[in-house]
């Protein structure tokens, strides 16, 4: 039943305005709807436990779905056996950053999410804890028509796993940026309002900063990681050189009193290596990751007929991002310099994950231009229900807990193994498992008369293809034995 709400959430096209909310009375289907697929399916039956079946079915009548309603009356009766009662106890999701006292762990990335005062108030309003604002420059920005591509989940359109952009700084006059920042401070005191900037030269880059803090910015973080600006000697440019990491961090830390934070690039070997420069030269924090560079082949994103390379983000590169997050929280000369984690975050359970290897807050972008600044609402229920389910009163607690997990490939344990097992009420006989097996696995799969699969434990190694590929979670873990001699 699990993969049911799971699959009727994902084909939802979480509408505004939900015509199948307002056939319901008392509760909120589109809301529960959306809880579940922003991975707070315990919490749903909230918004849909009020609903009658009339009027679920009255909902799914309404249901402007262009293909088939969404089937809320089965949702409704799946949930029921899962349903989690909300713990009694209150986590805080405050934590300090760079010396910065924030509400809670949210904020919006530097991007088009943030461009403009009304953008972030209505972010702010909405729950977001702080904004790193787009990009602010002195030079003339032009951006391409169109700027943005997709790679789609089913490799259709709505609903995607990468998302490519060519989009480069703030379009907007400094002065007009510097001003928005003020009147963010002044009217949000409580928010947290991070200026993002980038020059060309190193007069440039103090000035800016000099006119972020007079704007009242709690911070400064220092863009040397854009990968798509159409000026040499500027963005990744930036993060991919030694000396201009350390001499423009150096300087901008020397002109201000506020915390500076570089943004670093993935498109480098080793983030590790600039974020120390960076950190040698007095950063208070770190921003990563910013876009992959990257290529897609759509026609629909070419610019009068070419197309050039620019930054991937979006769920793809989440693992990416960890991957960065961690070499630079496990290296002991960076343990002290405070991380805001960056790449791929959708749910509150992305937002752990990075919190659990190190970070002290999450930036978003791609997935607000998705789904909205509504997320919000789930990102804070969620992380707020996972505490408190396991006694966390803190966010401060988690920080950092999963790093010691993690060790070299050397370290590996390889004297033991796991073999699958699979569970024959869940499986529906379609053979995934035995297809994947036999051309990609060790041939260690065979079906018996009723189109059960038949682990050959002389053949499997434990590699656990098939519970990977299987799509009804028939496939499971047995229990970690030592391998035959």
């Amino acid at each position: 039943m699990s993969s049911l709400i799971h699959e009727e959430a994902r084909r939802c096209l979480l509408c505004k305005d939900a015509p199948c909310s307002k056939a319901c009375a008392e509760g909120d289907p589109a809301r529960a709807v959306r809880a579940i697929r922003f991975d707070n399916e315990s919490l749903a039956g909230k918004w849909l436990g009020p609903c009658t079946d009339g009027e679920l079915e009255a909902a799914e009548k309404a249901c402007i779905h262009y293909d088939r309603p969404i089937r809320l009356r089965e949702i409704a009766k799946a949930l029921a056996p899962v349903r989690d009662e909300v713990p009694a106890r209150d986590p805080s999701l405050e934590i300090s950053f760079c010396g910065i006292k924030c509400e809670n762990p949210f904020f919006l990335a530097s991007s088009a999410v943030c461009t403009s005062y009304d953008m972030v108030a209505r972010a702010f309003d909405a729950g977001w804890g702080g904004v790193f604002y787009k990009t602010i420059c002195k030079g003339e920005i032009r951006e391409v028509s169109p700027r943005f591509d997709a790679v789609h989940h089913t490799g259709g359109s709505g609903d995607f796993d990468g998302f490519r952009n060519m989009e480069q700084l703030s379009e907007n006059p400094m002065e007009v940026d510097f001003e928005i920042l003020s009147r963010l401070k002044e009217n949000y005191p409580g928010k947290v309002v991070v200026a993002s900037i980038m020059g060309q030269t190193e007069e440039e880059w103090i000035e800016l900063a000099k006119l972020a803090e007079k704007a009242g910015a709690d911070a400064v973080e220092l863009n040397f990681s854009c990968p798509q600006m159409r000026i040499a000697g500027m963005g990744s440019d930036v993060g991919q050189n030694p000396e201009l990491v350390t001499f423009y961090t150096a300087y901008v830390k020397r002109s201000v009193k506020i915390p500076v934070i570089p943004k670093m690039t993935p498109n480098v070997t080793s983030m590790t290596q600039p974020a120390m420069w960076a950190h040698f030269a007095g950063a208070d924090g770190i921003s990563a990751i910013n876009t992959i560079k990257s290529i897609t082949m759509s026609t629909g994103a070419e610019v009068s007929g070419k197309r050039t390379v620019s930054g991937y983000s979006g769920r793809a590169v989440k693992p990416i991002a960890l991957r960065h997050i961690l070499e630079m929280t496990a290296n002991p000369l960076l343990k002290d310099t405070h991380i805001s984690g960056i790449g791929g975050i959708e749910t509150w359970r992305d937002a752990l994950e990075f919190i659990q290897l190190g970070c002290r807050n999450v930036q978003i972008c791609t997935a607000v231009m998705q789904y909205g600044y509504r997320i919000i609402e789930d990102l804070v229920l969620g992380l707020k229900h996972y505490m408190a389910c396991r006694g966390v009163e803190k966010l401060e607690e988690i920080v950092g807990e999963e790093i010691a997990s993690f060790v070299r490939p050397s370290e590996l344990d390889r004297e033991t193994l796991v073999f699958p097992m699979v569970d024959r009420e869940k499986c529906i006989g379609c053979g995934r498992c035995f297809i994947s097996c036999s051309d990609g696995g060790h041939q260690a799969i065979v079906f018996d008369g009723d189109r059960k699969p038949k682990i050959l434990g002389s053949k499997c190694v434990g590699c656990h293809l098939c519970r990977l590929v299987c799509p009804t979670g028939a496939m499971s873990a047995a229990k970690r034995i030592p391998k035959q001699k």
